[in-house]
Protein backbone atom coordinates (compact mmCIF):
# COMPACT_ATOMS: atom_id res chain seq x y z
CA UNK A 1 0.00 0.00 0.00
CA UNK A 2 2.62 2.73 0.38
CA UNK A 3 3.16 5.51 -1.89
CA UNK A 4 -0.81 4.19 -3.32
CA UNK A 5 -2.09 7.34 -4.96
CA UNK A 6 -5.64 8.24 -4.43
CA UNK A 7 -7.44 9.20 -7.38
CA UNK A 8 -6.64 13.07 -7.00
CA UNK A 9 -3.06 11.54 -7.46
CA UNK A 10 -2.26 12.38 -4.11
CA UNK A 11 -0.67 9.54 -1.76
CA UNK A 12 -2.95 7.78 0.73
CA UNK A 13 -4.08 8.97 4.35
CA UNK A 14 -6.21 8.57 7.04
CA UNK A 15 -8.57 12.10 7.27
CA UNK A 16 -8.52 13.71 10.83
CA UNK A 17 -10.19 17.45 10.78
CA UNK A 18 -7.56 19.47 9.12
CA UNK A 19 -4.44 16.70 9.31
CA UNK A 20 -3.72 13.70 7.05
CA UNK A 21 -1.72 11.16 8.57
CA UNK A 22 0.68 9.03 7.21
CA UNK A 23 2.76 6.46 8.48
CA UNK A 24 5.77 5.01 7.62
CA UNK A 25 5.61 1.80 5.65
CA UNK A 26 2.00 1.97 5.57
CA UNK A 27 1.32 5.30 3.71
CA UNK A 28 4.66 5.91 2.42
CA UNK A 29 7.96 3.90 1.02
CA UNK A 30 11.15 4.43 3.79
CA UNK A 31 13.67 6.00 1.63
CA UNK A 32 16.92 4.87 3.53
CA UNK A 33 19.33 7.43 1.59
CA UNK A 34 17.40 10.15 3.38
CA UNK A 35 17.57 8.33 6.66
CA UNK A 36 21.21 7.63 6.35
CA UNK A 37 21.82 11.38 5.73
CA UNK A 38 19.80 12.52 8.80
CA UNK A 39 22.02 10.18 10.91
CA UNK A 40 25.20 11.84 9.82
CA UNK A 41 23.58 15.28 10.08
CA UNK A 42 21.92 15.70 12.85
CA UNK A 43 24.79 17.02 14.29
CA UNK A 44 23.50 20.20 13.05
CA UNK A 45 20.26 19.56 15.45
CA UNK A 46 22.73 19.25 18.69
CA UNK A 47 24.24 22.44 17.40
CA UNK A 48 21.44 23.78 19.77
CA UNK A 49 23.47 22.65 22.69
CA UNK A 50 25.81 25.29 23.10
CA UNK A 51 23.04 27.92 22.99
CA UNK A 52 21.34 26.60 26.06
CA UNK A 53 24.36 25.88 28.17
CA UNK A 54 25.46 29.58 27.16
CA UNK A 55 21.83 31.31 27.61
CA UNK A 56 20.31 28.94 30.09
CA UNK A 57 22.96 27.47 32.30
CA UNK A 58 22.01 24.12 31.46
CA UNK A 59 24.38 20.68 31.85
CA UNK A 60 24.99 19.16 28.58
CA UNK A 61 22.44 16.49 29.13
CA UNK A 62 19.76 18.69 29.97
CA UNK A 63 19.99 20.42 26.68
CA UNK A 64 20.20 17.60 24.74
CA UNK A 65 16.93 16.31 26.48
CA UNK A 66 15.65 19.59 24.48
CA UNK A 67 16.73 18.85 21.61
CA UNK A 68 15.41 14.77 21.41
CA UNK A 69 12.02 16.68 22.33
CA UNK A 70 12.51 18.86 19.79
CA UNK A 71 13.38 16.51 17.47
CA UNK A 72 10.57 14.11 18.10
CA UNK A 73 8.26 17.01 17.54
CA UNK A 74 9.92 17.11 13.91
CA UNK A 75 8.10 13.87 12.75
CA UNK A 76 4.64 15.52 13.61
CA UNK A 77 5.05 17.95 10.21
CA UNK A 78 5.00 14.99 7.97
CA UNK A 79 3.28 12.22 10.14
CA UNK A 80 -0.05 15.36 9.84
CA UNK A 81 0.25 16.30 6.22
CA UNK A 82 2.75 19.03 5.88
CA UNK A 83 5.33 17.51 3.53
CA UNK A 84 8.31 19.94 4.81
CA UNK A 85 11.78 19.05 6.31
CA UNK A 86 11.20 21.46 9.90
CA UNK A 87 13.95 23.07 11.62
CA UNK A 88 14.72 26.24 13.66
CA UNK A 89 13.55 29.63 13.82
CA UNK A 90 17.23 30.23 12.83
CA UNK A 91 16.75 34.14 11.57
CA UNK A 92 15.17 34.82 14.75
CA UNK A 93 17.16 33.26 17.15
CA UNK A 94 19.52 36.70 18.18
CA UNK A 95 16.54 38.25 18.60
CA UNK A 96 15.02 36.01 21.25
CA UNK A 97 18.85 35.67 22.87
CA UNK A 98 19.11 39.67 22.90
CA UNK A 99 15.49 39.42 24.61
CA UNK A 100 16.45 36.89 27.25
CA UNK A 101 19.59 38.34 28.11
CA UNK A 102 17.61 41.25 29.30
CA UNK A 103 16.86 39.54 32.57
CA UNK A 104 18.98 38.10 35.09
CA UNK A 105 20.42 34.07 34.23
CA UNK A 106 18.28 31.62 36.23
CA UNK A 107 14.55 31.56 36.96
CA UNK A 108 14.24 34.81 35.59
CA UNK A 109 15.77 34.20 31.96
CA UNK A 110 13.79 30.78 31.95
CA UNK A 111 10.56 32.73 32.46
CA UNK A 112 10.73 35.11 29.74
CA UNK A 113 12.02 32.11 27.29
CA UNK A 114 8.58 29.95 28.47
CA UNK A 115 6.74 33.05 28.40
CA UNK A 116 8.16 33.89 24.50
CA UNK A 117 7.47 30.56 23.42
CA UNK A 118 4.43 29.74 24.67
CA UNK A 119 2.88 33.20 22.82
CA UNK A 120 4.71 32.71 19.74
CA UNK A 121 2.98 28.77 19.78
CA UNK A 122 -0.56 30.00 20.39
CA UNK A 123 -0.06 32.85 18.13
CA UNK A 124 0.41 30.84 15.20
CA UNK A 125 -2.36 27.93 16.41
CA UNK A 126 -4.77 31.16 16.41
CA UNK A 127 -3.43 32.04 12.98
CA UNK A 128 -3.36 28.69 11.11
CA UNK A 129 -6.91 27.76 12.83
CA UNK A 130 -8.56 31.40 11.39
CA UNK A 131 -6.98 31.55 8.37
CA UNK A 132 -5.71 34.92 9.16
CA UNK A 133 -1.95 34.00 8.76
CA UNK A 134 -1.34 35.78 5.58
CA UNK A 135 -3.29 39.13 6.57
CA UNK A 136 -1.40 39.31 9.69
CA UNK A 137 1.84 40.11 7.34
CA UNK A 138 0.27 42.05 4.69
CA UNK A 139 -0.26 44.37 7.44
CA UNK A 140 3.02 44.96 8.38
CA UNK A 141 4.53 47.98 6.18
CA UNK A 142 7.28 46.34 3.60
CA UNK A 143 9.46 48.56 4.79
CA UNK A 144 9.27 47.54 8.60
CA UNK A 145 8.99 43.78 7.37
CA UNK A 146 12.64 44.44 5.28
CA UNK A 147 13.94 45.87 8.23
CA UNK A 148 12.96 43.15 11.12
CA UNK A 149 14.39 40.53 8.11
CA UNK A 150 17.29 42.10 7.27
CA UNK A 151 18.53 43.39 11.43
CA UNK A 152 18.16 39.26 12.02
CA UNK A 153 20.42 38.64 9.99
CA UNK A 154 22.65 41.54 11.04
CA UNK A 155 21.87 39.90 14.78
CA UNK A 156 23.18 36.83 13.65
CA UNK A 157 26.57 37.91 12.54
CA UNK A 158 27.07 39.90 15.80
CA UNK A 159 26.33 37.27 17.35
CA UNK A 160 29.75 35.50 16.35
CA UNK A 161 31.98 38.15 15.57
CA UNK A 162 31.30 40.33 18.71
CA UNK A 163 33.95 40.71 21.31
CA UNK A 164 34.55 37.10 22.81
CA UNK A 165 31.81 35.41 21.00
CA UNK A 166 32.40 32.85 18.64
CA UNK A 167 35.17 33.89 16.31
CA UNK A 168 37.39 34.56 19.02
CA UNK A 169 37.28 30.76 20.37
CA UNK A 170 37.71 29.16 17.30
CA UNK A 171 39.36 32.06 14.46
CA UNK A 172 40.56 30.05 11.99
CA UNK A 173 38.10 26.73 11.98
CA UNK A 174 35.30 28.89 11.68
CA UNK A 175 37.37 31.20 8.37
CA UNK A 176 38.19 27.95 6.77
CA UNK A 177 34.99 26.36 7.44
CA UNK A 178 32.78 29.20 6.73
CA UNK A 179 34.94 29.75 3.60
CA UNK A 180 34.56 26.55 2.32
CA UNK A 181 30.73 26.77 3.34
CA UNK A 182 29.60 29.75 1.18
CA UNK A 183 31.59 28.56 -1.70
CA UNK A 184 29.86 24.72 -1.66
CA UNK A 185 26.13 27.12 -1.13
CA UNK A 186 26.66 29.97 -2.58
CA UNK A 187 29.07 30.56 -5.11
CA UNK A 188 28.66 30.32 -9.30
CA UNK A 189 31.74 28.52 -9.87
CA UNK A 190 30.45 25.38 -7.27
CA UNK A 191 27.11 25.81 -9.37
CA UNK A 192 28.54 25.20 -12.74
CA UNK A 193 30.58 22.37 -11.30
CA UNK A 194 27.73 20.86 -10.08
CA UNK A 195 25.78 20.31 -13.94
CA UNK A 196 28.74 19.31 -15.01
CA UNK A 197 30.25 16.65 -12.98
CA UNK A 198 27.91 13.46 -11.42
CA UNK A 199 30.90 13.93 -8.29
CA UNK A 200 30.48 17.15 -6.74
CA UNK A 201 26.49 17.54 -7.98
CA UNK A 202 26.42 14.57 -5.45
CA UNK A 203 28.61 16.13 -2.82
CA UNK A 204 26.44 19.39 -3.28
CA UNK A 205 23.46 17.83 -1.99
CA UNK A 206 24.87 16.76 1.38
CA UNK A 207 25.01 20.03 2.79
CA UNK A 208 27.03 21.59 5.50
CA UNK A 209 27.55 18.23 6.48
CA UNK A 210 31.01 18.12 4.70
CA UNK A 211 31.94 21.29 6.55
CA UNK A 212 31.03 20.01 10.11
CA UNK A 213 33.33 16.91 8.94
CA UNK A 214 36.28 19.35 7.83
CA UNK A 215 35.72 21.41 11.40
CA UNK A 216 36.09 18.40 13.12
CA UNK A 217 39.69 18.17 11.89
CA UNK A 218 40.72 21.71 11.55
CA UNK A 219 39.83 22.55 15.31
CA UNK A 220 42.18 20.28 16.87
CA UNK A 221 44.79 20.95 13.94
CA UNK A 222 44.69 24.44 14.91
CA UNK A 223 44.20 24.21 18.38
CA UNK A 224 40.56 25.34 18.74
CA UNK A 225 39.32 22.29 19.79
CA UNK A 226 40.42 18.86 21.44
CA UNK A 227 39.98 15.60 19.32
CA UNK A 228 36.80 14.09 19.24
CA UNK A 229 36.47 11.11 22.25
CA UNK A 230 34.37 8.45 20.60
CA UNK A 231 32.20 6.82 23.04
CA UNK A 232 29.70 4.06 22.43
CA UNK A 233 26.50 3.36 22.89
CA UNK A 234 23.50 5.18 23.66
CA UNK A 235 22.80 8.73 24.64
CA UNK A 236 21.77 10.03 28.09
CA UNK A 237 19.52 12.86 28.58
CA UNK A 238 18.72 14.36 31.73
CA UNK A 239 14.82 14.80 31.56
CA UNK A 240 14.33 14.89 35.24
CA UNK A 241 16.87 17.70 35.55
CA UNK A 242 15.14 19.29 32.35
CA UNK A 243 11.39 19.26 34.22
CA UNK A 244 12.17 20.02 37.80
CA UNK A 245 15.30 22.98 37.02
CA UNK A 246 13.74 24.83 33.50
CA UNK A 247 10.60 23.95 32.85
CA UNK A 248 6.60 24.91 34.34
CA UNK A 249 6.42 21.71 36.50
CA UNK A 250 9.55 22.89 38.63
CA UNK A 251 9.57 26.74 38.35
CA UNK A 252 5.80 27.60 38.04
CA UNK A 253 4.03 29.97 35.75
CA UNK A 254 5.81 33.17 34.55
CA UNK A 255 4.66 36.39 35.77
CA UNK A 256 1.76 37.81 32.95
CA UNK A 257 3.55 40.65 32.61
CA UNK A 258 6.46 38.77 30.73
CA UNK A 259 4.08 37.54 27.86
CA UNK A 260 2.87 41.40 26.90
CA UNK A 261 6.94 42.18 27.35
CA UNK A 262 7.52 38.82 24.62
CA UNK A 263 4.79 40.53 22.09
CA UNK A 264 7.32 42.61 19.62
CA UNK A 265 9.61 39.82 19.83
CA UNK A 266 6.85 37.74 19.06
CA UNK A 267 5.86 39.94 16.19
CA UNK A 268 9.76 39.81 14.81
CA UNK A 269 9.87 36.58 15.07
CA UNK A 270 6.61 35.78 13.53
CA UNK A 271 7.78 37.95 10.36
CA UNK A 272 10.54 35.55 10.35
CA UNK A 273 8.58 32.61 10.44
CA UNK A 274 6.33 33.71 7.48
CA UNK A 275 9.21 34.16 5.00
CA UNK A 276 9.61 30.56 6.10
CA UNK A 277 6.44 29.48 4.81
CA UNK A 278 6.25 31.09 1.69
CA UNK A 279 9.91 29.55 0.53
CA UNK A 280 8.15 25.88 1.60
CA UNK A 281 5.64 26.94 -0.54
CA UNK A 282 7.43 28.06 -3.48
CA UNK A 283 9.85 25.02 -2.92
CA UNK A 284 7.16 22.47 -3.30
CA UNK A 285 5.15 23.97 -5.90
CA UNK A 286 8.33 23.70 -8.19
CA UNK A 287 8.00 19.89 -7.01
CA UNK A 288 4.29 19.73 -7.85
CA UNK A 289 5.02 20.60 -11.07
CA UNK A 290 7.96 18.64 -11.13
CA UNK A 291 6.04 15.03 -10.30
CA UNK A 292 2.40 14.99 -11.69
CA UNK A 293 2.21 11.21 -10.16
CA UNK A 294 2.02 13.18 -7.31
CA UNK A 295 -0.21 15.67 -6.04
CA UNK A 296 1.98 17.77 -3.63
CA UNK A 297 0.06 19.93 -1.13
CA UNK A 298 1.01 22.14 0.75
CA UNK A 299 -1.25 24.54 3.11
CA UNK A 300 -0.38 27.23 5.14
CA UNK A 301 -2.50 27.21 7.93
CA UNK A 302 -2.28 23.47 9.03
CA UNK A 303 1.42 24.42 8.48
CA UNK A 304 1.14 27.26 11.00
CA UNK A 305 -1.32 24.78 13.37
CA UNK A 306 1.47 22.12 13.58
CA UNK A 307 4.84 24.25 14.32
CA UNK A 308 2.87 26.41 16.72
CA UNK A 309 1.38 23.70 18.50
CA UNK A 310 5.21 22.21 18.75
CA UNK A 311 6.53 25.28 20.18
CA UNK A 312 3.48 25.69 22.74
CA UNK A 313 4.02 21.97 23.92
CA UNK A 314 8.05 22.30 24.33
CA UNK A 315 7.37 25.41 25.95
CA UNK A 316 6.10 23.46 28.51
CA UNK A 317 8.16 20.77 28.86
CA UNK A 318 11.13 21.84 27.32
CA UNK A 319 12.11 25.65 26.27
CA UNK A 320 14.36 25.97 23.46
CA UNK A 321 16.25 29.08 22.07
CA UNK A 322 16.42 27.55 18.64
CA UNK A 323 12.49 27.57 18.77
CA UNK A 324 10.50 25.49 16.10
CA UNK A 325 10.20 26.67 12.92
CA UNK A 326 8.28 25.48 9.80
CA UNK A 327 11.10 24.54 7.27
CA UNK A 328 14.94 23.38 7.57
CA UNK A 329 15.66 25.58 3.90
CA UNK A 330 19.18 24.07 2.87
CA UNK A 331 17.79 20.03 3.79
CA UNK A 332 14.56 20.66 2.34
CA UNK A 333 16.00 21.44 -1.10
CA UNK A 334 18.19 18.51 -0.75
CA UNK A 335 14.84 16.42 -0.55
CA UNK A 336 12.88 18.29 -3.34
CA UNK A 337 15.80 18.55 -5.37
CA UNK A 338 15.58 14.18 -5.20
CA UNK A 339 12.42 13.90 -5.31
CA UNK A 340 12.17 15.59 -8.98
CA UNK A 341 14.58 12.96 -10.37
CA UNK A 342 10.90 10.63 -10.22
CA UNK A 343 9.32 7.86 -8.44
CA UNK A 344 12.25 5.52 -8.60
CA UNK A 345 14.53 8.11 -6.79
CA UNK A 346 12.09 8.89 -4.22
CA UNK A 347 8.34 7.30 -4.17
CA UNK A 348 6.48 10.06 -2.02
CA UNK A 349 7.63 13.67 -0.95
CA UNK A 350 6.24 12.46 2.29
CA UNK A 351 8.92 9.16 2.53
CA UNK A 352 11.65 11.78 1.53
CA UNK A 353 11.24 14.34 4.53
CA UNK A 354 9.73 12.20 6.79
CA UNK A 355 12.59 9.34 6.05
CA UNK A 356 15.20 11.94 6.74
CA UNK A 357 13.73 13.52 10.46
CA UNK A 358 13.50 9.54 11.43
CA UNK A 359 17.51 9.55 10.69
CA UNK A 360 18.20 12.76 12.37
CA UNK A 361 16.37 11.69 15.43
CA UNK A 362 18.63 8.17 15.18
CA UNK A 363 21.31 9.93 15.15
CA UNK A 364 20.48 12.29 17.93
CA UNK A 365 20.43 8.98 20.62
CA UNK A 366 23.67 7.50 18.87
CA UNK A 367 26.53 8.33 20.94
CA UNK A 368 29.46 8.00 18.39
CA UNK A 369 27.90 10.49 16.42
CA UNK A 370 27.36 13.02 19.41
CA UNK A 371 30.26 12.29 20.94
CA UNK A 372 32.05 12.81 17.55
CA UNK A 373 30.84 16.77 16.70
CA UNK A 374 30.48 17.63 20.67
CA UNK A 375 34.11 19.38 20.44
CA UNK A 376 33.00 21.54 17.49
CA UNK A 377 29.06 22.62 18.17
CA UNK A 378 30.17 26.20 18.68
CA UNK A 379 31.85 26.17 15.02
CA UNK A 380 28.28 24.34 14.02
CA UNK A 381 26.28 26.83 15.61
CA UNK A 382 28.20 29.78 14.09
CA UNK A 383 28.49 28.68 10.62
CA UNK A 384 24.70 28.09 10.57
CA UNK A 385 24.00 31.53 11.82
CA UNK A 386 26.95 33.18 9.17
CA UNK A 387 25.20 31.45 6.66
CA UNK A 388 21.26 32.90 8.14
CA UNK A 389 22.54 35.91 8.35
CA UNK A 390 23.61 35.96 4.56
CA UNK A 391 20.33 34.65 3.39
CA UNK A 392 18.92 37.42 5.86
CA UNK A 393 19.91 40.28 4.12
CA UNK A 394 19.44 39.38 1.12
CA UNK A 395 15.95 38.24 1.28
CA UNK A 396 15.20 41.31 3.75
CA UNK A 397 16.63 43.20 1.25
CA UNK A 398 14.29 42.30 -1.52
CA UNK A 399 11.40 42.57 0.34
CA UNK A 400 11.70 46.24 0.02
CA UNK A 401 9.53 47.31 -2.49
CA UNK A 402 11.40 51.34 -2.64
CA UNK A 403 14.45 53.23 -2.23
CA UNK A 404 12.37 54.90 0.70
CA UNK A 405 11.64 51.15 1.88
CA UNK A 406 15.37 50.63 1.90
CA UNK A 407 16.04 53.84 4.03
CA UNK A 408 13.67 52.86 6.80
CA UNK A 409 14.89 49.04 6.78
CA UNK A 410 18.62 49.90 7.19
CA UNK A 411 17.95 52.55 10.10
CA UNK A 412 15.47 49.45 11.56
CA UNK A 413 17.70 46.71 11.33
CA UNK A 414 20.66 48.77 12.76
CA UNK A 415 17.89 49.50 15.90
CA UNK A 416 16.70 45.81 16.04
CA UNK A 417 20.49 44.70 16.19
CA UNK A 418 21.55 46.82 18.91
CA UNK A 419 18.25 47.87 21.01
CA UNK A 420 15.97 44.70 20.57
CA UNK A 421 12.59 44.54 18.61
CA UNK A 422 10.59 46.03 20.54
CA UNK A 423 12.77 49.70 19.94
CA UNK A 424 13.06 48.52 16.38
CA UNK A 425 9.27 48.36 15.72
CA UNK A 426 8.45 51.44 17.49
CA UNK A 427 11.23 53.24 15.09
CA UNK A 428 9.91 51.50 12.44
CA UNK A 429 6.63 52.85 12.88
CA UNK A 430 7.59 56.15 13.26
CA UNK A 431 9.47 56.42 10.71
CA UNK A 432 6.75 54.92 7.96
CA UNK A 433 4.42 57.45 9.42
CA UNK A 434 6.47 60.47 8.74
CA UNK A 435 7.64 59.22 5.38
CA UNK A 436 4.27 57.40 4.06
CA UNK A 437 1.65 59.36 6.15
CA UNK A 438 -1.78 57.90 5.08
CA UNK A 439 0.39 55.26 2.82
CA UNK A 440 1.33 53.77 5.86
CA UNK A 441 0.46 50.18 5.12
CA UNK A 442 0.34 50.62 0.90
CA UNK A 443 3.85 52.58 1.18
CA UNK A 444 5.43 52.96 -2.24
CA UNK A 445 6.73 50.93 -5.12
CA UNK A 446 9.39 53.23 -7.09
CA UNK A 447 10.39 49.61 -9.28
CA UNK A 448 13.63 49.78 -7.71
CA UNK A 449 13.35 46.16 -8.06
CA UNK A 450 11.69 44.50 -11.00
CA UNK A 451 9.49 42.05 -9.03
CA UNK A 452 6.66 41.29 -7.00
CA UNK A 453 5.95 41.47 -3.55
Amino acid sequence: MADERRADHETVYWPMGPFKVRLPFIHYRFEWPDYCQGLLMCAVDLAAIPLMTELLGMPFEVALAVVLLNGFLYLAHHLLGDPVVPGWITPAIPLVMAWCQTFPEGTERIHALIAFQMTLGLFSIALGVSGLSHRVVQLVPSALKAGVIIGAGIAAVITVFQVGGRFDSFPWTISIAIGAAFYLLFSRHFTRLKTRNTFWATFGKLGIFPIIALAVVIAPLFGEASWPQIEWGITSPDFAGLWQNYTLFGLGWPPLMLFVQSLPVVLATYIVVFGDVLQGKALLDEADAARPDEKVEYAPNRAHMIFGGRNAVMSVIGPDIAMCGPLWAAMHVVIVERFKEGRKAMGSIFGGAGSFRWGTNTGLLLMPIVSLVQPILGVALALTLLIQGYVSVRVGIMAARSQRDLGIAGIVAAVLATRGAAWAFAVGVILCLLIYGRRFFSGEDDHTFNNDH
